[in-house]
Parts: structure tokens; C-alpha cells; sequence
């Protein structure tokens, strides 16, 4: 019999992922890879200007920083950086997705060939009982997509997130409201003054800049008036901003390349939606919901990733090495675990002021004690195993036995309480946000969204609806896989 390697594949198995395996019979992870392939493939055509502006400014990046670190230095931006990880994020995934999908349809091959796999190992074995389950898989994917869509959010977005539109006409619009703009002459101007000069630098700062408003404006380089109603009168146009009307000559507007006929209207207006509405300033509640997926869970996912590498570091030493380590370290765990960490929180964010990266150290360092209880009960229970024994006996070095032999086996535990506590950590963020003690205005999080809609929830629902909704199907989505994890793992509930 041919090995997996050997047998001869279709090649459109290797282009479209998922493909192979919807032909070997395994409908639901074949139905994973083709539809996220193809939702990245249609976001890259759909966005492929600014995926291609993205990529050019990284490139002109990195010329710049090796030229002139000052003007790089000078011209770099948050909003920059956001681009080019969408842009390799855009790319990589897809490369991930061909890769994981054919190494399944090859697995998937060696399991109908009836060719014996091996023993399985536990996490083996925890990973094909975790997809037995049908709700944790779900939410699984729930949250692959959250992750993705925080990622992607530059090329998702139809406006940038901290851009106030003409209030008059914009504010407090309901979802799916289209509006009518005009289309100005003038380009939109940006923020960073242009150098003046011919040598590379010079090239490359101005190359960057223009970019980087490109890439603010999502390639849309005229300025728009957002107007109730207009009218043209001859050479002029009149248009009506709430209780306010104006008029524009026609010279002053930016005449639309569309295929109109010479004399439409049509030629210079164009028409925007705001799918889930807009806020009090005129800010799309979309575009906002998508940036501030990516402060609630990069804070979700980060602050966990610190507590428990911080638990795990105090409960392998407290229960490996005992003595005067373990009762310092306990006692210092029962006193912080005694503090109410909601007012300890509170206390340190008056003090030192609030930011983001503020917020992951407090709660990342008010969160890691039941982390080290639990591992501190794993080391306990098993430094006293034959094999932790026999690897002392042959004179094994403390680290070893630690990183090789304790921490492995001590791991499962500690992978059901942090993926339960993503949940909980994104609620408290979001309190906190919600309080305005969190990430501050106008970087957008779901926690400060709901705060800005509370004031009108009953007339304008929408502002704190959807974020609402967004922090309820995550944390639901990260329970069930921790339950799921736990099942999983837990050989009394394997199948």
C-alpha cells in the first residue's frame, strides 16, 4: 500500500482547502476550511486596494527605518501598524487553513486505509473527544471568527472608528440608514505635514504619509458632506443639514467617473450605510464594534496568558521545592486572595491613571493566585510519583524535572481554569469600561460603547445593544469550550 505521501492527491485539494476532506466524508471540518478560505479569499478581492496600499507601506517602512530611524519614527502610527497586521494576518491564515486541511485529508486517508495510527497520547486523545463535541467545536469556531474579524478589522471597517461625520445629519441614525454625501473637490487633508526635499528620505516620509492617509480614509481620497436632501439649481446645489440650509456651485464638487449621464446629479453624490447605526457624535457603531473587538479580546486573551504563566511559576516552586518558598508564597496568596480585587483594581488605576497596557498588568496581577493553588495541588500530588523518583535518582537538575516532567503533566487544569477565565476577564474590562475607569474615549471598546448609549438606551437602543450582544455571545462561546476542555480532558468523561 502506497503511503500517504506516495498516493497521488488532486491538486484542487491543495487549492481549496477543505475540499478533500468533504470528500473523505468529514462534512464539518471540511466545511470549516473551504468557508474560511473562501471569506478570506472574498475579503482580499473585495479589499484588495488597501490590502496592496497596506503592503506598500510596510515595505516603505522598513526602507524608511533603515535610512532615517527620526522620520520613521516621526511619520509611524498605531493605525499603521493595525494595517500591516491585517495584511499579514489576511495572508497567513489562508496559508494555515491549505496547510491544516491537507494534512487532515492525508490523516483522514491513513484511518480508511485501516493503517494503525499508533498509541494516541493524551492530549491526542483529549483533541478527538474535544471535537465529539459538538456545542464546544461551535464555539469554538464562534471565536475563530471573533479573532479573525478583531484582526481584520481595518479591512472590515467602512469607516475609521474615530471619525465624527456631520452630526447633523449622521447622529443617532438607526441601523441600515443610508445617507446621501457630497462628494467635495477639495482631498482630504491630513495630519502629518508633507517634507519638503528631494533626497530618499524626503521620498520615502512622503510616500509613508500619503499612505498613511489613504489608509485612514480607506482609499477614499475627497471629502464628503453628509446632507438630509439637496436639490441642483443651475450651476448651483442646494442641500439641507438638519434645520440648516446651504448651497455649493457645482464647481466645488468632485465630479464621479460612475458612467452617469453629463448632467445627473449622480455624478457627484454618493450614498452611505451605517449598518448598525450611529452614535451621538455620527460615528458608525460598526466600525467601532469591530476596533473595539480587538481591545476586549486582546485584553482578554493577554491578561490570562500573564496570570497564568505568573500562577504556574509560584505553584511549581511553592509545591516542588516546599519549606520556607511554599509558606511565603501561600501566605502571599492568601492575603492578596483576601483583598477584594475589584477595590485593589480601583485603587491602582486612581493612582496611577488609566490606560490599556495599565489595565492588563492590574488585572493580570490581581488573577493569578487560584492559578498557583491549582498548581501547587497538582505538584504536590504528583512530585511523590515514581517517575519524578526515578528522574531524581539518575540525577536530573531541578529546572528539568520541572519544565520536563512536572509542568506538562500539572498543565490540564490550569488549561480549563484560563479558558473559563477569558470570559470573566472581558467582563471585567468591560465594567471597568462601562465605569469609565477602563480604556478611555475615543479609542473604542465594547465596555465604553455601552457607556456612551446608556443615557438614550430607550430611544436609541442600538449604541448599546449590539456591544451588549457581543460580550454575551463571547463569554458564552469561551464557557462552552471550557466546559468542553474540561470533558475532554477528564478520562471519567471520554467516551
Amino acid at each position: 500500500m502506497k503511503t500517504p505521501n506516495e498516493q497521488k492527491i488532486n491538486p484542487a485539494y491543495r487549492i481549496l482547502p477543505g475540499l478533500g476532506l468533504l470528500s473523505a466524508g468529514k462534512r464539518g471540518s471540511g466545511l470549516f476550511y473551504l468557508l474560511s478560505f473562501t471569506a478570506f479569499a472574498l475579503l482580499l478581492a473585495l479589499r484588495f486596494d488597501l490590502f496592496l496600499i497596506s503592503v506598500r507601506s510596510l515595505a516603505t517602512s522598513i526602507a524608511l527605518a533603515a535610512v532615517s530611524a527620526d522620520n520613521f519614527r516621526q511619520v509611524f502610527t498605531i493605525e499603521l501598524l493595525e494595517f500591516w497586521v491585517a495584511a499579514l494576518y489576511i495572508v497567513a491564515v489562508p496559508l494555515l487553513l491549505a496547510i491544516f486541511s491537507l494534512r487532515a485529508y492525508r490523516k483522514s486517508i491513513i484511518e480508511r486505509g485501516g493503517t494503525p495510527a499508533g498509541e494516541l497520547s493524551l492530549w491526542q486523545l483529549g483533541m478527538r473527544s474535544f471535537r465529539r463535541n459538538t456545542i464546544s467545536v461551535v464555539a469554538s469556531t464562534v471565536i475563530f471568527v471573533l479573532y479573525s474579524i478583531a484582526f481584520v478589522a481595518p479591512f472590515l471597517a467602512p469607516f475609521s472608528p474615530y471619525d465624527q461625520q456631520d452630526f447633523l445629519v449622521t447622529a443617532y441614525r438607526p441601523p441600515l440608514t443610508r445617507v446621501d454625501a457630497l462628494v467635495l473637490s477639495h482631498r482630504r487633508s491630513g495630519m502629518i505635514p508633507l517634507r519638503n526635499g528631494n533626497d530618499t528620505a524626503s521620498r520615502l516620509t512622503n510616500t509613508l504619509i500619503g499612505d498613511a492617509q489613504r489608509l485612514k480614509s480607506r482609499n477614499h481620497d475627497f471629502s464628503l458632506k453628509f446632507v438630509d436632501s439637496y436639490r441642483v439649481a443651475g450651476d448651483t446645489v442646494h442641500f439641507r443639514q438638519g434645520i440648516r440650509e446651504r448651497s455649493l456651485p457645482l464647481s466645488q464638487l468632485h465630479r464621479l467617473a460612475d458612467g452617469s449621464a453629463p448632467g445627473s446629479s449622480s455624478r457627484f453624490v454618493v450614498s452611505r450605510t451605517f449598518l448598525l447605526g450611529t452614535d451621538q457624535y455620527g460615528r458608525d457603531i460598526f466600525s467601532r464594534l469591530l476596533y473595539g473587538s480587538r481591545i476586549s479580546l486582546s485584553i482578554g486573551f493577554l491578561v490570562v496568558l500573564i496570570s497564568v504563566t505568573l500562577g504556574t511559576v509560584v505553584g511549581v516552586s511553592s509545591g516542588y521545592f516546599g519549606g520556607w518558598v511554599d509558606n511565603i508564597a501561600m501566605r502571599l496568596v492568601d492575603v492578596l486572595i483576601a483583598f477584594p480585587a475589584l477595590f485593589l483594581i480601583l485603587i491602582i488605576i486612581a493612582t496611577f491613571g488609566n490606560s490599556i497596557y495599565l489595565i492588563v498588568v492590574t488585572l493580570s496581577f490581581t488573577g493569578w493566585m487560584g492559578v498557583a493553588r491549582i498548581v501547587r495541588g497538582q505538584v504536590l500530588s504528583l512530585k511523590e510519583q515514581e517517575f519524578i523518583l526515578a528522574a531524581k535518582s539518575l540525577g536530573l537538575s531541578n529546572l528539568r524535572i520541572i519544565f520536563r516532567h512536572l509542568v506538562p503533566n500539572a498543565l490540564t487544569p490550569v488549561i480549563v481554569a484560563a479558558t473559563l477565565r477569558i470570559g470573566s476577564i472581558i467582563l471585567t474590562e468591560a465594567g471597568l469600561s462601562f465605569l469609565g475607569l477602563g480604556v478611555q474615549p475615543p479609542t473604542p471598546s465594547w465596555g465604553n460603547i455601552i457607556n456612551e448609549g446608556r443615557d438614550s438606551l430607550l430611544n436609541h437602543w442600538w449604541i448599546s445593544t449590539f456591544p451588549g450582544m457581543a460580550i454575551l455571545s463571547t463569554v458564552v462561546c469561551f464557557n462552552l469550550i471550557g466546559d468542553g476542555v474540561r470533558d475532554a480532558l477528564d478520562p471519567r468523561m471520554r467516551n
